[in-house]
């Protein structure tokens, strides 16, 4: 698949990717989701104690969704090296190789967990399914094919989707 979102000529990826797609995607599902358990069906509520501590979750996960996404967005040149067509690996791409879409997951799960609604849970993993779907069979296999040993070297250092500590080797 071919986005046609290029910059300047020989740029060899489009410079949003899949990304609007998958985040318009999952954030859709998990809107459906809520309003389906939440207002709909009205199963899975909590009340009590249990509903601040989801919300406490949510908050943090929105903060932190919302850094890391920044961070890959708008602070580590993430636009330049796409448009030089050069594997950005410094700087948070050393933690994960996605941050842009990693953000958004967490920001989306930090959400859903606003609503305190036990059933929310699952949704966190299905959305975190599609997005290791969608990666591998897109944005991975461009990269593998522009920059070949090195990008499969770096896959094997760095997480896909969650931010940690660079692995050795």
């Amino acid at each position: 698949m071919k986005l046609k979102n290029y910059i300047k000529e020989g740029q060899k990826l489009p410079l949003f990717g899949i990304g609007p797609y998958l985040i318009y995607g999952t954030g859709l599902f998990t809107v459906i989701c809520i309003i389906l358990f939440v207002y709909i069906f009205k199963v899975g509520n909590l009340t009590g104690n249990p509903v601040w501590v989801f919300r406490m979750i949510g908050g943090i996960l929105i903060v932190f969704g919302f850094i890391i996404w920044f961070v890959g967005a708008l602070r580590f040149g993430m636009d330049k090296s796409i448009t030089e067509n050069k594997l950005k690996t410094d700087g948070i791409y050393a933690w994960v190789r996605n941050p842009m879409y990693s953000g958004c997951w967490i920001l989306i799960t930090g959400i859903s967990f606003m609503w305190h609604n036990i059933c929310m849970i699952p949704v966190f993993f299905i959305n975190w399914g599609i997005m290791t779907i969608v990666l591998r069979n897109t944005e991975e296999k461009w990269l593998a094919n522009l920059y070949g040993k090195e990008y499969e070297e770096y896959k094997r250092r760095v997480n896909r989707c969650i931010p940690w500590k660079r692995r050795s080797g």
